[in-house]
C-alpha cells in the first residue's frame, strides 16, 4: 500500500527536509561559550586548640575562589584539617586518668572571617561554628560580595589560636 502522491505532499516533504537540513547546519556551527576560569588562592591556616565538646587541637585550612563571571563576589572556603584530641564521657571527665574518654574526638569552634577590600574600602565578615574531628570537617563555602579588587582576609576562631592572614584579587 502506498500513499497517494499530491502535489501538496511533496511541497511539504521538501520545506520539511529544507528546514531539518537548515536547523542541523545552524547548530552544528555554534560552538559552546566558553566560561572563564576560577581561581583559588590559599590564605594560610588557623592553628586552634578548642574545649568546646572535648579537647582538641588542629588546623583549619582558608582559600578564596574568584571568578570573572561572579561580577564582583568572592566565594570564602574554610575546611578543617584532621584534628587530634580527646572527648569527655558522658559522666564528665574522670580525674588523673583517660578512663571514660575517648580518642576519637569532636570538637566545635567558632570561625571568623573578615574580610576588607582595600581598593573600595568595602568590608564583611563571616561567622559560623565548625565541628572537626579525626577525619577534619566538612568543606563551608559562602559567597561574599566583595566587589572588585584586591582583599585582605583574617581568620581567627573564638578559642586559643594562632590566626591566618591571607589576600586575593577578586575579579
Amino acid at each position: 500500500m502506498s500513499l497517494p502522491n499530491w502535489p501538496s505532499r511533496k511541497a511539504l516533504l521538501r520545506a520539511v527536509t529544507v528546514l531539518a537540513i537548515s536547523l542541523a547546519g545552524l547548530f552544528s556551527t555554534v560552538a559552546p561559550a566558553q566560561a572563564a576560569p576560577t581561581r583559588d588562592k590559599e590564605l594560610g591556616q588557623v592553628q586552634t586548640i578548642t574545649t568546646v565538646g572535648g579537647f582538641c587541637a588542629g588546623s583549619i585550612r582558608v582559600w578564596a575562589s574568584a571568578n570573572a563571571e561572579w561580577h564582583g563576589r568572592a566565594m570564602l572556603n574554610v575546611q578543617a584539617l584532621p584534628w587530634q584530641g580527646l572527648s569527655g564521657s558522658s559522666s564528665g571527665w574522670s580525674s588523673g586518668s583517660a578512663a571514660g574518654s575517648s580518642l576519637a574526638a569532636s570538637c566545635s569552634v567558632g570561625v571568623r572571617v573578615a574580610w576588607r577590600n582595600v581598593h573600595t574600602g568595602k568590608t564583611g565578615e563571616w561567622k559560623f561554628q565548625l565541628t572537626a574531628g579525626p577525619s577534619g570537617s566538612m568543606q563551608h563555602a559562602m559567597f561574599q560580595p566583595t566587589g572588585k579588587g584586591r582583599v585582605v582576609t583574617d581568620v581567627t576562631t573564638d578559642q586559643l589560636n594562632i590566626p591566618s592572614h591571607g589576600e586575593f584579587d577578586a575579579e
